[in-house]
């Protein structure tokens, strides 16, 4: 029986070459396929270090670039969601437009019937489909980010991490001699240097100076550019208070930053577009769910109310500091439901 093909996103990272190695020692016929996303000081390193490790894992490497699309769909969207006044997540936007989009189509005409990712998430075939679990590590668990894949993806989608943790990985990269061994885990926003955000908006996005209010509209000070703010911070603000002040709100269409205490940072209320529904279909509600509203949020009980629209999810207890732009992502036990983009909340 000739052996299944598949093509294994590749970053240089412990993750993905773990991943490679594991499908390889499974049968699997395994290329490694690297996306160049944008250029940076460490780039060579990682290319010289996923070169090392597809020859130690006897892979053929293809590179593919998508430096392009990735400034469009990713980066840009990025500075525009934060122009915007709201806070978006580039890593779901990659995930969705890019890795699991274009890259997903490529290996696919490229002749592999499946790609593969070394994300901790789990993949179940069932009587209505195929589902999207939590990882097993659920310290590591990263279905938070994989929220907008759909039947057909995961039809063709190996996540060979799914029932592992993060320090049972690095012993195999370890034992396999894997360069990737000892890196650190990569920085939340990839494109970011030193994940410093603010420096990299002030590049990109005119910043313009505007007032300071509470939520009664009093004037207290000056910020300087809605888009290096976001909502529940409490530093850098620059007030003169005797108490705490939170970011509550980024007022764009006034160019006003809305500030209080941490009390008003509480919410029972959002409301979500951009619907993306596991199953390919949305569950008929209203529903019992838990969700989270960004990926380090705790997840928590809901109750869910879809429509043509969007959804309303009403929480059982007040969730601080949810911010637009964030994705919502909804949970019924282990399985991935879906999720959406908040729009709005209400307090």
């Amino acid at each position: 029986m000739p052996q299944k093909r598949v093509a294994v996103a590749m970053s240089g990272g412990v993750d993905s070459s773990v991943a490679a190695a594991l499908l390889k020692q499974a049968g699997y016929e395994v290329s490694g396929i690297y996306m160049q996303l944008w250029s940076d000081h460490n780039l060579a390193r990682n290319i010289s270090d996923l070169e090392h490790t597809c020859r130690l894992l006897d892979i053929p490497l293809y590179k593919i670039d998508l430096e392009r699309e990735f400034q469009k769909l990713v980066i840009d969207y990025f500075c525009q969601e934060y122009g915007r006044g709201r806070t978006p997540n580039p890593c779901i936007a990659c995930n969705q437009h890019v890795k699991f989009g274009l890259l997903f189509d490529k290996a696919l005409e490229m002749g592999a019937e499946y790609l593969a990712s070394g994300h901790y998430a789990r993949i179940e075939q069932s009587p209505d489909g195929y589902r999207l679990l939590k990882a097993v590590d659920i310290n590591k668990n990263q279905s938070y980010f994989l929220y907008t894949l759909g039947q057909r993806q995961l039809g063709h989608l190996l996540l060979p991490l799914a029932e592992l943790n993060k320090e049972k990985v690095r012993r195999l990269a370890t034992g396999l001699g894997l360069p990737a061994s000892s890196k650190r885990d990569s920085q939340d926003v990839c494109f970011i240097p030193d994940n410093d955000y603010r420096a990299f908006i002030a590049e990109n996005i005119p910043l313009q100076t505007g007032d300071i209010v509470d939520i009664n509209g009093k004037v207290l000070g000056k910020h300087s550019g809605l888009a290096q703010y976001t909502v529940g911070q409490k530093r850098g603000l620059g007030l003169a208070s005797n108490k705490q002040l939170y970011v509550l709100e980024l007022d764009a269409a006034n160019n006003r930053l809305v500030v209080g205490s941490k009390d008003q940072t509480l919410h029972n209320v959002l409301f979500a577009s951009k619907l993306s529904w596991v199953s390919g279909e949305a569950p008929a509600g209203p529903i019992s769910i838990t969700a989270k509203v960004r990926y380090k949020a705790p997840e928590v009980a809901a109750e869910l109310r879809p429509d043509d629209n969007g959804a309303e999810v009403r929480f059982a207890e007040p969730q601080v500091a949810i911010a637009p732009g964030q994705s919502a992502v909804f949970y019924q036990g282990d399985i991935v439901l879906g999720g959406g983009v908040i729009d709005a909340v209400l307090r």
